[in-house]
């Protein structure tokens, strides 16, 4: 770290291929060079430990959601869609947006739909085990969240492949405009995929007795305005299949890694919801969320100029000394409350009671019908801006 300008300068590339194979690393840089630092780079504050962040998050009338919450300016510089009128809004615009997806997510709701979701991670369990070996990231944490979210959002079985490619441009965009962001660009142009997500959410595409004719349903009644609707349902399912996935793969791998944690989970299933809890504070599937400076401010001994984006790592700040003990240790019997992986305040994930529920489900069946996983090969990372996981990690079970 130097000083420029009385700037604390951090001069690392977040973004680069060698952050990406060793984002510990690159996580440990960020929070240790100070409570924020500035990228010369790409010309943004970062920041890595959890109070600075806590702060960040609870005072939105100095910290932006409506500029973007990655590195594009929204207001200033077109985006690549229009921006979520939910992640990338303050109040007043975002309240009656997050009030109708809390309604729709409600407790109630998600009860119900509890029996389903384990019904199908049964299901899937069940055939994963007969075949002994298969790929667990892509066979269980990528097909039970593809299977079961679009289905409660009422999408139509036909052409849900589109999904995946648009939710990489989605977590690619918010990143910098590199080959990363490139590919996953021309993919979506050229396959179609922003015509289907158009259409799919428009209401007559929508199935019934699902949370997307809900989420109409409050159109109809005055609540929130046809447009804002449709735009709701895009925001549901782009934001929240990728971080699931993910979320769900990186947990299993840790899992697998120490067999001991593992025999505590089967002993005691109902440390399926721990688990996932720690699984999401020791490797956050999004590390990463940023905020804009409303005006010039002094914070946490700096000042930011207006308008400038400030980064905050999560994944850092899950990690941080200050807020929990032995943070590099993987323990499913830890208490991980206030993890930062959903966000907190206005903006904390408003659907993260629905990814717990998922990622109980997969794990209370796992934990019931096998008694040993083995890694039989070499796990293989993504490479998307704004996200952390894996998209193989092939497997051999030993059955209970």
């Amino acid at each position: 770290m130097t000083l420029t300008d009385t700037r604390p300068v951090l001069d690392v590339d977040p973004f680069c291929a060698e952050a990406r194979n060793d984002p510990d690393a690159l996580d440990r840089a960020i929070r240790e060079a100070g409570p924020v630092v500035w990228i010369p780079k790409y010309g943004f504050w970062a920041t890595g430990r959890d109070a600075e962040i806590r702060e960040i998050f609870d005072d939105w009338n100095r910290f932006s959601s409506a500029f973007g919450t990655g590195m594009t300016n929204v207001v200033r510089d077109e985006p690549w869609r229009k921006p979520s009128i939910i992640l990338e809004a303050d109040p007043p615009v975002h309240t009656p947006n997050r009030q109708v997806l809390a309604k729709v997510l409600s407790p109630r709701a998600l009860r119900a739909l509890g029996d389903r979701l384990a019904a199908e991670a049964d299901r899937m369990v069940d055939d994963l085990v007969a075949r002994r070996r298969f790929d667990i990231a892509a066979d269980l944490a990528f097909a039970f969240p593809f299977k079961v979210l679009p289905d409660a959002a009422g999408l139509k079985p036909e052409g849900r492949s589109h999904l995946m490619p648009y939710s990489t441009l989605n977590f690619n965009a918010m990143g910098p405009k590199n080959e990363l962001y490139q590919e996953a660009r021309r993919i979506v142009e050229e396959n179609g995929t922003f015509a289907y997500v158009t259409e799919q959410m428009r209401e007559e595409n929508i199935l019934p007795d699902s949370f997307g004719a809900e989420i109409y349903a409050a159109a109809h009644a005055g609540e929130i305005s046809h447009e804002d609707a449709g735009m709701l349902v895009r925001a549901f399912i782009s934001a929240g299949i990728d971080t699931t996935v993910f979320g769900i793969g990186l947990t299993l791998l840790s899992l697998i890694e120490r067999p001991e944690q593992w025999d505590m989970l089967r002993a005691d299933p109902t440390l399926a919801r721990p688990a996932f809890e720690e699984g999401l504070r020791f490797r956050a599937p999004s590390p990463v969320i940023g905020r804009t400076t409303r005006a010039a401010t002094e914070f946490a001994g700096v000042h930011m100029g207006a308008e400038e984006k400030v980064l905050m790592w999560l994944s850092a700040a899950n990690r941080d000394p200050a807020k929990w003990d032995n943070p590099d240790s993987f323990d499913i019997t830890r208490r991980p409350v206030g993890h930062l992986a959903f966000g907190t305040g206005i903006h904390g994930c408003v659907g993260q009671m629905m990814a717990r529920l998922e990622a109980e489900s997969v794990l209370k069946a796992l934990a019931r019908k096998v008694r040993r996983i083995h890694l039989t090969g070499t796990p293989e990372r993504i490479h998307i801006n704004w996200l952390r996981g894996y998209h193989s990690i092939p497997v051999e079970v030993e059955p209970a």
